[in-house]
């Protein structure tokens, strides 16, 4: 198989399939996005097969050179620093070169962060769409938005840890306010999963400094004339553990959802006997 995507973890080392060990190994050649982080897997699992950088600065010109070897019938694996390379890391321009060539590609299955953020979130996983990392540029950032807005379900972005606050104001903005959850440091030891609502989030990571790369997830845009709906209690039990005062919660309830303040108030009256009955 001239050609192998192989996913890595995405947090946990051990997140590595068999499979995955076994074609780096057998490969001629690893194409990775940062020779550094690679050689950390190779190192720990015994692996001694090639390395060669493969990021967006070379890609074009390194997937010339990459089909060449393919074309001697050397086998390639092409992996990224986290996850499924192709996706919102560079191999979409080696993949597409090596199918338009007629060369074999096989791709594993495996680590993945959107799929689990998913699930994590709590919403509705269909319908869902992934969106990743959005346009770095303001103005192509919001017309990018503007197209997402029709959409009924859940949505998963990717936020850089290089200014994610202006990116969460912008989806915020455009999208309207609606339930989301943050989820960070995903498979490792110290995962955390931060509900609320896009303009609590906002003012969360404008108040807190959450190092790293992390997903969030919006949820459908709430109907809260509809009784049985349940988001904006997620929402306030969220800001609770969060450490909130009710006074805030009950306030940016009804600021942010239009919810009368007495009904929140007894939410979390009765959230608060329910638990002392414990």
């Amino acid at each position: 198989m001239p050609l192998v995507v192989v996913p890595t973890p995405v947090g946990n080392m051990e997140d590595i399939t068999l499979r995955a060990l076994r074609a780096l190994r057998g490969a001629d050649l690893i194409a990775c996005e940062d020779t550094r982080r690679t050689m950390k897997i190779l190192s720990r699992y015994g692996i001694r097969t090639p390395l060669v950088s493969y990021h967006s600065f070379n890609e074009k010109e390194r997937t010339r050179t990459l089909t060449e070897r393919l074309s001697r019938g050397e086998t390639v694996a092409l992996v990224s620093d986290a996850g499924t390379p192709g996706i919102s890391d560079p191999g979409y321009e080696l993949i597409r070169s090596s199918l338009e060539a007629g060369f074999e590609i096989d791709v594993l299955p495996g680590a993945t962060a959107f799929v689990p953020a998913l699930l994590l979130s709590g919403f509705p996983p269909q319908p869902f769409l992934f969106e990743g990392f959005l346009p770095r540029r303001k103005g192509d950032r919001r017309r990018r938005l503007e197209e997402l807005k029709s959409f009924s379900g859940s949505i998963v972005f990717y936020l850089s840890p290089h200014g994610p606050v202006k990116v969460l104001e912008d989806i915020h903005q455009v999208l309207g306010e609606r339930p989301a959850v943050i989820l960070r440091e995903i498979s490792k030891l110290h995962q955390e999963r931060i509900p609320g609502s896009l303009a609590s989030l906002q003012a969360l990571l404008g108040e807190a400094s959450l190092k790293g790369e992390m997903v969030l997830v919006t949820g459908p845009r709430p109907r809260w004339t509809e009784p049985e709906n349940g988001y904006w209690q997620g929402v306030a039990l969220g800001l609770c553990e969060q450490g909130l005062p009710d006074k805030e919660v009950v306030k940016r309830l009804s600021e942010e959802y239009g919810i009368a303040k007495n009904r929140v108030k007894q939410f979390l009256h009765s959230k608060r006997r329910e638990k002392e009955g414990l």
